[in-house]
């Protein structure tokens, strides 16, 4: 539960809260944003971890999962290709991996 729990509290913080003002920045004519796809190297298996972390980054601003390939490369498509979109999402998988049991690499 502890890990679960940090899980939590790390989506308020990372999710909930920057999406308000990253709502308000899509809108916002000034600011300059690229939007765009990356992609993703999935490094969990296939199944109910794999999809709770589709799940939890379709959660994220500025982030909409598109779909994955044969190969488990995920499309992801942001709001601004020049954040460190593709640093988040890593670090967001291997941390619900671990909350949830699942060993991965990196």
């Amino acid at each position: 539960r502890g890990a679960l729990g940090v899980m939590e509290w790390r989506l308020v913080g990372e999710a909930v809260v920057p999406g308000l003002g990253g709502a308000g920045s899509a809108l916002d004519p000034r600011l300059p944003i690229r939007p765009g796809f990356v992609s993703h190297p999935l490094r969990t298996p296939p199944g109910l971890i794999r999809d709770a972390f589709c799940a939890l980054a379709s959660l994220l601003p500025g982030t909409v999962p598109s779909g994955s390939d044969e190969d488990g490369v995920l499309l992801v498509h942001c709001l601004d290709v020049g954040q460190p979109v593709l640093a988040q999402l890593a670090d967001d998988e291997a941390r619900l991996a671990r909350a949830l049991g699942e060993c991965v690499d990196g």
